[in-house]
């Protein structure tokens, strides 16, 4: 059902006052409502996913090569990235929110209220909805993530190929992130970097599809 307004905080705002029980929880039903917003098929004009993420992934290495910041392991994981991104290829296209993370689920009472922003859908991969909580909620909640994973797969241990795919895009976001932080927000770079660093040792390098913290 899609409203104008919904009533209730971010679950980002709420974490204070949540359990880490009640975070896993809030987290399963958001991964379940994911699964929902995953239903529907793009229209047969949209581009294979694997063509334009390819193409997207490119640009933004050209132009982070351009600019004078180097991350870490930035030419390790960019050949991480080379030998896995054949994984890319077949993926469905189905619709994405492409900015589901804490900041845009609600909720009320301690349970889930619904799902706001979606300004910035599109069409793709359903498993590329996952890198924002490599990037952001995993350093808010990690209860909270594990649940919204879990979730999304009927509470069963997601099969190596989510796993696979996932660190393949977490591995693409951090290059497109300082493009992105350079542009928008240049003063946040250095958090930016903190993040991006965070999200490689949780990957060992990458040498680790499943991230540290992941443990159930």
């Amino acid at each position: 059902m899609i409203v104008s307004y919904i009533e209730g905080d971010s679950v980002e705002n709420e974490l204070t006052y949540l359990s880490e029980s009640e975070q896993f929880q809030i987290g399963l039903e958001s991964g379940k409502e994911l699964k929902r917003i995953h239903q529907y098929r793009a229209p047969n004009n949209i581009e294979p996913w694997f063509n334009r993420k390819l193409e997207k992934h490119k640009k933004y290495v050209d132009q982070y090569l351009a600019t004078s910041i180097r991350f870490h392991q930035d030419k390790v994981i960019l050949s991480f990235i080379e030998e896995n991104i054949k994984f890319m290829k077949g993926r469905p296209n189905l619709f994405q929110h492409d900015d589901f993370h804490i900041g845009n689920i609600i909720v009320k009472n301690g349970k889930l209220a619904g799902i706001i922003d979606f300004n910035s859908h599109d069409w793709g991969d359903p498993v590329h909805e996952f890198i924002k909580i490599g990037m952001f909620s995993r350093q808010k909640s990690i209860s909270f993530c594990i649940g919204q994973i879990l979730g999304y797969h009927d509470k069963t241990e997601p099969p190596e190929s989510f796993w696979i795919l996932y660190s393949l895009y977490l591995a693409m976001c951090l290059f497109s992130s300082v493009v992105w932080s350079l542009k928008f927000i240049p003063e946040e770079v250095d958090c930016m970097l903190n993040k991006i660093y965070t999200v490689i040792d949780d990957h060992n390098s990458f040498k680790s599809i499943k991230p540290s913290w992941y443990k159930i």
